[in-house]
């Protein structure tokens, strides 16, 4: 052939061929590892008793070398370490601590060399490991020498300098070799130690000269922030911030202790510096370091109030240390709203400082609470001893064994927290550019130059979800402006108490109070810019005065018939003049109905009325209400009043439950009025009820309590009112059905009377119930009803069956016994032949229709 290839000799042919083979062989191998990887995919789970013919599957190792190489080298430190220990402290041998402490000093200079040619060679980790051992067992030579040459010096104080000197070498080695991750932050820890030390040697020992144990952390915390200021290395920086919280919240714990057990102002000098430094500390911690910049602004606002707080309160007397805490709280917050101060300082460290005078404040509000429940709730305990006589003084009308407190410097701390409360408030805007709870987020005070009501891609709101409501400024200022007038009235309140006058004085001011905040919340008095929520601040503040002045005021007679009055008085004039609303007109109506109803029990109590007489007398009220809201008609006002006047009404019913005839009577006087009321088109269904079930009340307990146990008369009155309305339902909607107008007039009356007949042996029952049954069926029958059918034919059956029970018993003794099971038979046979002739007339029926074509 012209273009064959030449044929390479037979020694070159044969090289190839082997060459071809082997590569052959190469692929054949890698194919059947990949086959076998894919049949272990593919093929179900071996079962167990095939396992052992499976072909093994290639499993990938469960540890990484790395982390084999960190745990062998990890184990070979440690077990190191503890030979090391075991060989100083305990023994080796006969060699005695000198030789022992030479032996671990060569041994020490080996860990603490080998390192720095283990890392030149890349060995990191085993640098690591040894260097750790070579950490260790500087501590063992510190050990070995004070075991040695200075056993007589004290083991506390050679412990702080031993401490200092190893945070110093390990520091340089650290440099030295700034691979290693641990001789720097070793050291760190070994420099939490040296002040602390010399600190406790110096209490231990009260001849050597040593800070005090709170001057001792707060230099290691400052030591601490440095090293987070200044140096770069997390390891170190995590280290020094976890020695920096330690050590700086034992020292504010110290010196809080310490400023609290101050007995002068000489003695709380030196706590006050204390945590004045303490919160110096920690501010410039949070003004270079901004993450930990709010909780560093906290930390230095409670140092501070604390500091400050401490002074005054080693200058006053007992019961008054919380107004001056709260004073520094205070002066503190002011100060942060400077302009001169705000402008200089991160918004962070703001917020931080004025949320520390806000935990201040909280603590100040909750510590005067049991004072101020005191003064509200206390009254109360006079409710089992009303008209008793009046007490000795106001606290006196609170109850006996009142706790020993400083009515005066709790309410100092109300005036002072309604007073801050009231700043915070004016500096705020009363509205903002944005709506109603769309305020600025914490971060968010960088402008946005986009157009209005425009929104970058991807940042409008996802569909179904609800947008957050954030707090605006102008909410701020209306909780803040409340929580003011809250807390001034809870100061005003307070004034008899404080002042302990007597038992008139404090209840003619307690009442001037309510009717003052009465005028409040009908806007009377309130000035132009109010907030919205002012006049539901003083409603809520007038019920809760209403009750305690009550309360207060039943301690005489005078005195509950004078606040009652000018009460009843000032609610009726809120619930007419009112201009803030039908919530305040509502509420004050209701109130007033309240009040009317207890200046009648009084006057009831006053006349020794029983209390069945005084319920009587306690329906005048349901129905001057009736009477007035009759010219209300739809107005807001009418439904609360008439909710009340029920109210009424079933405190009177209670009161009457120990004589049956006045609930009857009770009752009858509601249906009354309830009556008059439906006479209004807006009420005539619900007061109609109403009326009707008043009245049937009425009738069944009247009879009750003339002993009637007659069904009929509890049942009549139910049935005669239930037909007539049946007959009116069904002239005005013909298509009403039978059982509806009339099934539950007649089964109120048939099923008891029928109950009654079966029950007893007497004979006029029967006759007379059989005769209104079948009357009952010939109208239905007539009319072609069919309730009055059914009703009417069973009840008349069941009657009869009754009647003609007896003679029916009589004539079956007279039977013979085999007669019954005949008859049973015969009748068995009669269905059964019946039966069997419709089947076979049937069958006739289909043949024939399958012959039709």
């Amino acid at each position: 052939m012209k273009n064959a290839p030449p044929t390479p000799p037979p020694a070159e042919e044969l090289v190839l061929i082997d060459r071809e083979l082997v590569q052959l062989d190469h692929r054949r191998t890698q194919l059947l590892a990949r086959k076998a990887y894919l049949v272990s995919v593919l093929q179900p789970p071996v079962p167990r008793a095939w396992a052992a013919t499976a072909p093994p599957i290639a499993r990938s190792p469960e540890t990484s070398p790395p982390g084999v190489q960190n745990v062998l080298l990890t184990l070979g430190g440690l077990l190191l370490t503890i030979a090391a220990i075991a060989f100083t402290v305990v023994s080796w041998g006969d060699m005695s601590i000198g030789g022992r402490s030479a032996v671990l000093a060569v041994v020490t200079t080996a860990a603490l060399l080998v390192p720095a040619a283990l890392l030149r060679r890349g060995l990191d980790s085993t640098a690591e490991a040894l260097a750790v051992l070579g950490l260790v067992l500087l501590v063992l030579d510190a050990y070995a020498l004070y075991a040695v040459a200075l056993s007589g010096v004290s083991g506390l104080a050679y412990s702080a300098w031993a401490a200092a000197v190893l945070a110093a070498l390990w520091t340089g080695y650290g440099t030295a070799l700034p691979k290693l991750h641990t001789p720097l932050p070793a050291a760190v820890v070994a420099a939490q130690l040296p002040l602390l030390l010399w600190s406790v040697n110096g209490a231990a020992a009260d001849s050597a000269p040593a800070p005090s144990l709170g001057w001792a952390l707060l230099g290691t915390a400052a030591l601490d922030v440095a090293l987070v200021i200044l140096v770069a290395r997390p390891s170190v920086r995590l280290t020094a911030t976890v020695g920096a919280v330690l050590s700086g919240a034992l020292t504010l714990l110290i010196g809080g202790f310490e400023s609290l057990a101050a007995e002068s102002a000489l003695d709380a000098v030196e706590p006050a510096a204390l945590l004045t430094l303490a919160g110096a500390v920690a501010f410039l911690a949070g003004w270079r370091v901004r993450v930990a910049a709010l909780p560093c602004a906290v930390v230095t606002g409670l140092a501070l109030i604390a500091a400050s707080g401490g002074m005054i309160s080693a200058t006053v007397p007992d019961g008054w240390a919380m107004p001056g805490y709260l004073l520094c709280a205070i002066a503190l917050l002011s100060a942060v709203q400077m302009p001169a101060f705000g402008a200089r300082t991160p918004a962070d460290l703001l917020r931080g400082l004025s949320a520390s005078s806000a935990a201040l404040m909280a603590l100040a509000l909750v510590s005067t609470l049991p004072l101020v429940v005191l003064q509200y709730a206390g009254p109360l305990t006079v409710l089992p001893d009303v008209w008793a006589g009046a007490p000795a003084d106001a606290r006196a009308a609170l109850g006996e064994d009142l706790p020993d407190a400083n009515w005066a410097a709790t309410a100092l701390v109300l005036v002072l927290l309604a007073g801050a409360l009231l700043a915070v408030s004016r500096r705020l805007p009363l509205a903002t550019g944005a709506p109603t709870g769309q305020g600025v987020r914490q971060g968010d005070e960088g402008s946005d130059t986009r157009p209005e009501g425009s929104e970058p891609k991807g940042t409008g709101p996802a569909e179904g979800v609800a947008p957050v409501r954030t707090v605006s400024p102008a909410d701020l200022r209306t909780w803040a402006s409340g929580g003011a007038a809250v807390l001034a009235w809870a100061a005003l309140t307070m004034a008899p108490f404080v002042l302990d006058t007597g038992h008139p004085l404090a209840v003619g001011w307690q009442t001037a109070l309510v009717v003052a905040l009465l005028a409040l919340a009908s806007g009377r008095g309130l000035p132009a810019r109010s907030l919205p929520l002012a006049p539901m601040i003083a409603l809520v503040c007038a019920l809760v005065g209403t009750a305690s002045t009550t309360a207060l005021a039943l301690a005489t007679r005078t005195a509950t018939f004078t606040v009652l009055g000018t009460l009843l008085t000032a609610f009726i004039a809120a619930a007419v003049l009112s201009r803030t609303g039908h919530v305040v007109r509502a509420v004050a109506g209701s109130i007033a109905v309240v009040l009317g109803s207890g200046l009648l029990v009084a006057l009831a109590e006053t006349l020794d009325l029983a209390p069945h007489r005084t319920a009587v007398a306690l329906l005048a009220v349901p129905a001057v209400v009736a009477l007035l809201t009759a010219r209300l008609r739809t107005h807001p006002l009418a439904a609360p009043l008439e909710l009340t006047a029920a109210f009424v009404g079933v405190v009177a019913l209670v009161l009457a439950l120990d004589h049956a005839p006045t609930v009857a009577l009770v009752l009858a006087l509601g249906g009354v009025i309830a009556a008059g009321t439906a006479i209004r088109a807006e009420r005539r269904t619900a007061a109609g009820w109403s009326a009707a079930a008043l009245f049937l009340l009425a009738t069944w307990v009247r009879l009750a309590a003339s002993d009637v146990t007659v069904p009929e008369a509890y049942t009549l009155p139910v049935t005669l009112p239930a037909l007539v309305l049946g007959v009116l339902r069904r002239r005005h909607v013909p298509e009403t059905s039978s059982w509806t107008a009339y099934g539950a007039g007649l089964s109120v009356t048939m099923v008891p009377s029928l109950l009654a007949v079966w029950g007893e042996g007497d004979w006029l029952r029967p006759l007379l119930l059989g005769t209104a049954a079948l009357v009952v069926t010939l109208v239905g029958a007539r009319q072609r009803l069919q309730a009055p059918l059914v009703l009417g034919g069973a009840v008349l059956a069941l009657v009869t069956l009754h009647e003609l029970a007896p003679y029916v018993v009589q004539a079956v003794d007279a039977l013979p016994r085999w007669l019954p099971p005949a008859l049973a038979g015969l009748l068995l046979l009669v269905v059964g032949a019946t039966y069997e002739q419709r089947l076979r007339e049937a069958r006739k029926l289909r043949e024939s229709l399958g012959r039709m074509s």
